[in-house]
């Protein structure tokens, strides 16, 4: 099997007396064009939208470039229905949901608004300027929710981005554009932390994992902060593995995202009759292995098909590093408890994910094939190697005499879900 590797690829020829389950996400042979499948997501949003009138201003969120959406699709057919209600292009603007992230450069406004760009205002939300927030409301765990003031004072709020699998939150989309999306920095932070349970030592919440809405309390704080927002109501779209959009949702926020969480659940789920002891996973190749950050969603979701203290290999170049300057430093740490105290003295989203996978370390034996210096790599608490050949080498004195295996070649892409 190939398996990709940046812009190249590796392949793996098991023995005949190891042969190896496949957890991959399932074809999607969509009849439906993508412009059919959004103007039918839009006629849902009829109703919402006749409500507008000429001069009213409208403010659209829309997904930074690290989160492919479809925007330069959607955007477009977005506004066409603003036009045909009387809301003139110069009462529309489109505000970037960057959270913490950096500004876009001016080639990045160009692919989110694809024919839009230069018509429509385009805006980066930024977290740190004081001026450009306005507080709108606590939530019931004491979140302070400052949000954009744009986003606040138009006369309507349209939400865009894309519903995917998200390691803590459960899922994308739906109200992440607002909180974190639009939010102040310490708004962002604090959205994260809910992932810990109170009290020194507790470690993270067992609710707070992907796929799951359910009692998870980074969802539930999400949630009061959009409704706080009060958004007319969103579009959010569904994308294949190969970026395709198979699916849209729209209509009431709530109610629409959480619909689009359960299509993507029936879709991208693989459920597992059993989980074994080696899972070989890539990342998908470049840009899916762009950053150590960005390959933390296929070892998240790989070690989920693993047994206890079993073997995952990931294929994961990280061409750009780490993903984050800070990210590397959390792993100072060596002690899960020290990791875990450091996160609540000062909370970094960078820090959660680096624990995140030091716990996956500990619990697990991962065999990291990057172009990290090997130091680097068990300073994380991984092994490295150069090459899949290699990989499996080590892998083979780690195992038990009569080991099976996954592979997995679109990890970032496909949840396996063990059977209760």
């Amino acid at each position: 099997m190939e398996l990709k590797y940046g812009s190249t690829a590796f392949f793996l020829d098991l023995p005949p007396d190891r042969p190896a389950g496949v957890i991959a996400p399932p074809p999607i042979d969509s009849v439906e064009s993508p412009a059919d499948i959004l103007e039918a997501a839009l006629d849902a949003c009829h109703q919402a939208i006749s409500s507008f009138t000429p001069g009213d201003t409208v403010v659209i969120v829309t997904s930074d470039i690290t989160r492919y959406t479809g925007s330069e699709l959607y955007l477009p057919l977005l506004v066409e229905r603003l036009n045909r209600q009387g809301i003139a292009d110069g009462d529309i603007e489109i505000l970037i949901a960057l959270g913490i992230h950096r500004k876009q450069t001016e080639q990045e406004h160009r692919k989110i608004l694809g024919p839009l760009y230069g018509r429509i205002r385009v805006t980066d939300h930024d977290c740190d300027d004081p001026d450009a927030l306005v507080d709108i409301g606590t939530t019931s765990n004491g979140i302070r929710v400052t949000i954009n003031r744009r986003a606040v004072e138009a006369d309507h709020l349209i939400l865009t981005g894309t519903i995917g699998f998200h390691y803590f939150a459960g899922f994308g989309g739906g109200r992440k554009s607002v909180l974190p999306g639009i939010a102040s920095r310490a708004a962002c932070m604090a959205s994260h932390f809910a992932v810990l349970n109170p009290g020194e030592g507790s470690g993270k919440n067992r609710l707070a994992v992907t796929g799951n809405l359910e009692g998870n309390p980074v969802h539930r704080a999400m949630v009061e902060g959009c409704a706080f927002a009060g958004p007319d109501f969103i579009l959010n779209t569904v994308l294949s593995a190969d970026k395709r959009i198979i699916a849209a949702f729209s209509g009431e926020w709530r109610e629409a995202h959480e619909a689009g969480c359960r299509y993507y659940r029936r879709q991208f789920a693989f459920p597992l009759a059993e989980k074994r002891d080696l899972v070989v996973a890539s990342c998908g190749g470049f840009p899916k292995d762009i950053n150590l950050i960005q390959a933390h969603k296929a070892m998240e979701y790989g070690v989920q098909a693993l047994t206890d203290g079993g073997v995952l290999i990931l294929l994961a170049e990280c061409r750009d590093g780490f993903g984050n300057g800070t990210f590397f430093n959390w792993f100072r740490h060596k002690r899960l408890d020290e990791f875990e105290a450091a996160l609540r003295a000062g909370y970094e989203i960078n820090g959660q994910t680096a624990y995140s996978l030091y716990q996956k370390a500990e619990r697990f034996r991962i065999v990291l094939v990057s172009r990290f210096p090997s130091p680097q790599v068990e300073a994380m608490g991984m092994i490295p190697a150069q090459t899949l050949d290699e990989a499996m080498k080590l892998a083979a004195g780690l195992l038990p005499p009569e080991w099976r295996c996954y592979l997995m070649p679109e990890a970032g892409s496909v949840l396996p879900v063990a059977a209760e």
